[in-house]
């Protein structure tokens, strides 16, 4: 993570640590300087968020403007489009969410 880089709601990360190592979330809400909520839409649902310390993420540098919108109307996101939106980064960086271990 960059140092001047704090991540925003709405943005794309790459989980780094813990047993989702590799794998692509949303941040739905910033927590403190430290922490921040993040979700997928599949496995992490918006309802059930996991807290995770910034430092174990790769915070990427789309930001999902359906997400943010959405949050802004609503208080709260589908998971579909949380799902969209991780589906669609990965589509057009052409990146891959690898598996554990591999």
């Amino acid at each position: 993570m960059n140092a001047e880089s704090s991540p925003q709601v709405g943005q794309l990360v790459k989980i780094l640590k813990g047993k989702d190592a590799g794998e692509y979330a949303v941040v739905i809400a910033v927590v403190d300087g430290k922490f921040v909520q993040i979700a997928d839409g599949a496995k992490r649902k918006f309802d059930a968020p996991k807290k995770k310390n910034i430092l174990h993420l790769e915070l990427c540098p789309s930001v999902s403007s359906e997400v943010v919108n959405s949050l802004k109307e609503n208080g709260r996101v589908t998971n579909g489009k949380l799902r969209f939106a991780v589906i669609d980064f990965v589509r057009t960086t052409g990146t891959s969410a690898e598996k554990k271990g591999e």
